[in-house]
């Protein structure tokens, strides 16, 4: 029988029609036009890459910190060179391992979530080492801090290759490496200048610890990706996406580690890096107690102990820039790459004539120089990863790279100390002038396209 109780509006009630089945509905995107402009930043990718700088500037100034205060260290706890090595050897141990295990980390927990959990992680360590009592207790603190500070590299060339495009990618990771130049400038007159403030060495650790946490506050403040910024502009987003590989593919499985070995290409990134970078800890690790056992007192050598940072900041800004502009000239990426490698490599053959200069000024200048010529290919070294691999791999093969490394420092830090306290820094400095020859060898035969470029995990350059 028909339902014949009125309707609100007096008419007869309609019978409702069975409900539709239900279907889940894509998410409604926010309109470009309901965000609000004056909260937009223009360019932004350059101020994550800003951010990027400041945190190696203050990876470097934690790390630096007991390489000024070597000296004071050593005759207050009647150190050899050989007991500093292994200072140096506790904190590259750690560093080598957590390279690689934290890269992949970075790759699982994304850019953000990553980096935040090592700049905390390696504060804390740098402000504890203040507690140190001896040999053994600083080589404990400074394995702590290798592990947190390890992962820096392979997250900020991760954030690199999702925040800019290839032409600027050579550019972006100058800009963050340069920090290491920076922070290492910093680090002597800022260290120096606590010591004689307080009259002791201790809280030059702990102030300079602090640094990483208000660094830690802006970084989470400001860092997404540019799929989901809420800063970004329409115009930005479009053109970071629209120039990297594979944005428009579906999410794709993480490559497996054995599959990445396999190949050539990750063993040039890998044997760059492991080649070049004992000569960069080299100068970062040893060069004021060089200066002193070239009869220099450190005091003295404040004005010129910074310039061979300040020139490998100005070198990963050349290594950085020739690259982008022999792209922007219609050059491959691994054309513009490899050039780096024979127009600034040679600088690094002036530690030979080091050897045997006795003036300090020019002594300087031919570190400087040589700094200059290695942190130029350091930026065409560390830009290869995100050149050559999809983004879900850059830090797994960073981190490879930083690993095989940290092996091999080890390696010539233990050499360095022993050979130094027997014999002097010349044979060191004449060893180290056979990097950048057998580097160039490594990447001009193994970083090229293969059969396998192209095929979404190995990209064409």
């Amino acid at each position: 029988m028909e339902d014949q109780r009125p309707k609100a509006d007096g008419g007869p009630l309609v019978s409702p029609s069975p409900p539709l089945p239900l279907s889940p509905s894509p998410p409604v995107p926010v309109s470009p036009s309901l965000r609000d402009p004056r909260r937009l930043v223009p360019h932004l990718r350059w101020w994550i890459g800003a951010l990027l700088f400041a945190s190696t500037v203050i990876n470097y100034i934690d790390r630096q910190t007991i390489n000024v205060l070597a000296p004071f260290l050593k005759a207050e706890y009647h150190w050899t060179n050989s007991d500093f090595a292994l200072i140096v050897i506790s904190f590259r141990l750690s560093y080598a391992v957590v390279q690689f295990l934290g890269g992949r980390l970075i790759d699982v927990l994304g850019t953000r979530r990553g980096l935040s959990l090592t700049v905390a992680w390696y504060s804390v360590m740098a402000m504890l080492t203040s507690l140190s009592r001896g040999l053994w207790s600083f080589c404990g603190f400074r394995f702590l801090l290798g592990a947190g500070e390890a992962a820096n590299w392979p997250g900020a060339t991760k954030a690199v290759s999702e925040w800019f495009p290839p032409k600027e990618r050579g550019i972006a990771v100058a800009l963050f490496d340069s920090g290491s130049a920076i922070g290492g400038a910093v680090a002597p007159a800022l260290v120096v200048w606590l010591y004689h403030v307080f009259g002791t060495w201790r809280p030059a650790f702990l102030i300079t610890g602090t640094l990483g946490f208000l660094w830690l506050l802006a970084w989470l403040i400001t860092y997404h990706k540019p799929e989901d910024h809420p800063r970004i502009t329409d115009a930005e987003r479009a053109m970071i996406l629209g120039t990297r590989s594979g944005a428009g593919e579906a999410a794709r499985a993480r490559t497996p580690v054995l599959t990445l070995l396999g190949y050539r290409q990750t063993w040039g990134c890998v044997l760059a890096k492991a080649i070049l970078d004992p000569y960069w800890y080299l100068v970062a690790d040893w060069f004021a107690l060089f200066l002193v056992s070239r009869g220099f007192k450190l005091e003295d050598t404040l004005i010129g102990f910074w310039i061979p940072f300040v020139c490998a900041d100005l070198g990963n800004f050349v290594g950085g820039g020739l690259s982008s502009y022999f792209i922007h000239r219609g050059w491959t990426v691994g054309a513009a790459r490899r050039s780096i490698f024979l127009i600034c490599g040679p600088l690094m053959l002036l530690m030979i004539p080091a050897v045997y200069t006795t003036q300090l000024w020019l002594l300087i200048a031919e570190f400087g120089l040589a700094t200059l010529g290695y942190a130029a290919c350091a930026t065409a070294f560390l830009t290869l990863p995100s050149d050559l691999f999809e983004s879900g791999s850059v830090a797994t093969i960073s981190g490879l790279a930083g690993m095989v490394t940290g092996f091999v420092t080890i390696a010539a830090t233990y050499t360095i100390g022993a050979v130094t306290d027997r014999y002097s820094f010349a044979p060191i400095l004449m060893g180290a002038s056979a990097a950048p020859v057998l580097a160039a060898i490594a990447v001009f035969t193994l970083v090229r396209n293969t059969k396998n470029s192209g095929n979404g995990v190995l990209l064409r350059i």
